[in-house]
């Protein structure tokens, strides 16, 4: 009986792909190499990350060999060999690890935008998909990205080929038991290196990569394919959909206390009534920015040397400035709905895909007489966001259609400034009617593809720091602008960011793309500066903002008014784990373990077991508010018309 030949037929190839991811993961170290402290780091513990890849990269490659080798290891022993049969068992190879090669090369520019490896919520754009291709497209930087699966796909199949092909070694007669026992010692193997630990309690999970107090390193040890299919599967399981975080009940009680709220007018259990002390003669006009991407990280008062925002800057310190203010989540869509609605991003949801009613800041000032606008300098339909604002009280929704088309730079549409100039004529001819304007405007420019105007000549180094310096250009423009039109003395502006970015990560939920700038600047109607250290969050600008207008209204958010009330916590979503912040207390609340950091030092010890009440605290804070929001989805209970 002939030597089994298909068992190092399969290593090879087991070798050859595992070499293939482990580039990728090469490439994805260098571009992140600034996350890197080599001053604290070891270089122990960067070998320690790639060996952790190593570990993950066998996960997959069984998966994908475990079918192949048994066919391949069965003709060994039965001395077989059919043309067809190994014509079939290359393809099935060649492609299924193709898919994990475009993965893990999507999963490098994917993990720089959000620090996160691969998962499903890459997918939440597929209803738009004309629209992020033409993004791709027009990004250098995206485009590069293709280039190292391009150059490994053929040599992949070059090699693979050279595998399947290679000569017969010299035929070696050993007994057809020995064969059969050593081919099944190989698929145990096999199977061990799927399970990818020895220890009987749990196989391998995305937990396993934490094994540093560096987030970079830990998260480079996962394997994108990996995390993208744990998150599928996760998705299709009925325990992640609803959330189920505590009892329904307790969970709403504990909201009520926390946000006070004594009335039971209401079918919804977190709707009261807000009167303020007195009411305003004349209705001011509210201008709400949303920023993309312009994390606190970015501003000169939060530490950044490069002065890449000096006007957010000086205007932080003529304004009501709030230091500790954090966004819902880390996507646009999270920043538009928390902002004009009130609610947490749950996990990894999209809550604008399917419309339904609210009782949100547009149909709140709708109802007490403004005119309300949305602007963004592209399409309007992605993200689903036209549609579900105009059934939400916004009465204009402006974008890219509404632009010449000669000013449409990439597909993010029209640069910032350029919007900007484009609403002030809109706004000044709604301002024809005699009614009050809430205006929210939403740029892009902070956002691959980068697009800097000819007219505008950056003084910094390097297109991530040039563009920032353009936006930070264009308010400046925009409310140079503004204070020429009569309705200046009059409005209220206020700048936050739709998410942040991960410029720092010390953690490995990256404070840095949830920190966000909060300026309320209206020097027509507020004379004093001043800044607020309490806790902020996405959530309370909708019910601030009705408590600087001094209207009454009937508040069914779980938002609050930051200038009148008090947060205990800021909730942040990271799709898969929720963050929990005080002035001090850092909790991290994961599916498989809970931490608790005391981040303002950027101490990286977890604190958890030393002192568990307070992450208890933070937890059931966090599981309550998530809970609630979720039970007033199910009930219909976001909109209080047919609800008294």
């Amino acid at each position: 009986m002939r030597f089994n030949k298909n068992i190092p037929l399969v290593l090879k190839v087991y070798l050859l792909a595992i070499s293939i991811f482990f580039v990728f993961r090469v490439v994805l170290f260098c571009t992140e190499l600034h996350r890197i402290n080599f001053d604290e780091v070891a270089v122990w513990t960067i070998i320690q990350a790639f060996v952790m890849g190593l570990r993950f990269d066998v996960v997959i490659s069984g998966y994908i060999l475990l079918l192949p080798a048994l066919v391949l290891l069965t003709q060994g022993i039965t001395n077989t060999q059919n043309t067809v049969v190994s014509t079939i068992l290359f393809y099935w190879i060649f492609i299924f690890f193709s898919v994990g090669f475009i993965i893990s090369s999507g999963d490098i520019p994917y993990f720089n935008q959000f620090f996160e490896r691969f998962t499903m919520d890459a997918f939440q754009w597929v209803e738009n998909w004309e629209f992020v291709l033409s993004m791709i497209a027009q990004e250098p930087s995206y485009f590069l990205a293709s280039l190292p699966f391009i150059l490994l796909e053929v040599i992949f199949f070059v090699l693979l080929k050279r595998i399947f092909h290679s000569k017969e070694a010299k035929p070696v007669v050993i007994n057809i038991y020995l064969n059969v026992f050593v081919s099944l010692l190989f698929v145990s193997l096999m199977f061990l290196g799927i399970r990818g630990r020895i220890e009987k309690k749990s196989p391998i999970r995305v937990g396993t990569a934490y094994f540093s107090n560096n987030a970079f390193l830990n998260k480079l040890g996962l394997n994108p394919v990996f995390t993208f299919m744990r998150s599928y599967l996760e998705s299709k399981d009925s325990r992640n959909q609803p959330i189920d975080l505590m009892d329904k009940e307790l969970a709403i009680s504990k909201v009520r206390e926390y946000l006070q709220i004594d009335s039971k007018e209401f079918i919804s259990p977190i709707a009261r009534n807000v009167v303020p002390d007195t009411v305003l003669e004349k209705k001011p006009n509210v201008v709400l920015i949303l920023m993309e991407s312009m994390s606190a990280a970015k501003m000169s008062r939060h530490g950044n040397p490069h002065n890449i925002t000096p006007f957010l800057d000086s205007l932080s310190t003529n304004s009501m400035y709030f230091d500790n203010f954090y966004t819902s989540g880390k996507h646009t869509h999270n920043g538009v709905f928390s902002s004009l609605f009130a609610f947490p991003a749950l996990y990894g949801r999209h809550a604008m895909k399917q419309i339904r009613s609210y009782n949100g800041i547009g149909s709140t000032l709708q109802e007490i007489g403004y005119t309300t606008m949305y602007f963004t300098t592209h399409d309007e339909q992605f993200d689903n966001v036209g549609g579900f604002l105009k059934a939400n009280g916004f009465e204009y929704i402006v974008s890219q259609k509404d632009y010449p088309r000669r000013e449409v730079k990439t597909a993010l549409g029209v640069p910032d400034d350029y919007m900007f100039r484009f609403s002030i004529s809109t706004i000044n001819e709604v301002l024809k009617t005699d009614k009050p304007f809430f205006a929210t405007f939403m740029t892009a420019s902070d956002h691959g593809p980068y697009y800097i105007p000819e007219y505008f000549s950056p003084k910094s180094e390097g297109i991530k720091n040039k563009i920032v310096e353009y936006a930070d250009w264009s308010l400046k423009k925009f409310i140079e602008q503004s204070s020429k039109q009569p309705w200046f003395d009059n409005t209220i502006f206020i700048f936050i960011a739709d998410h942040g970015a991960p410029i720092s990560s010390t953690y490995e939920v990256p404070l840095a793309y949830f920190h966000s700038p909060f300026v309320v600047y209206a020097p027509g109607r507020i004379e004093s500066k001043k800044i607020y250290q309490d806790m902020g969050s996405q959530i309370d600008v909708y019910p601030t903002i009705m408590g600087l207008i001094q209207e009454p209204y009937t508040n069914n958010t779980l938002g609050i008014d930051l200038l009148k009330e008090k947060r205990t916590y800021a909730i942040i979503n990271n799709n898969d784990k929720v963050g929990i912040l005080d002035t001090a207390y850092f909790c991290i609340m994961g599916k498989e373990k809970t931490s608790l950091y005391h981040y303002k030092q950027g101490d990286k010890t977890d604190y958890y077991d030393k002192e568990p009440q307070k992450a208890e605290e933070m937890s059931e804070y966090a599981k309550a508010f998530l809970q609630t929001y979720q039970e007033v989805l199910l009930n219909k209970q976001t909109s209080l018309k047919n609800n008294f």
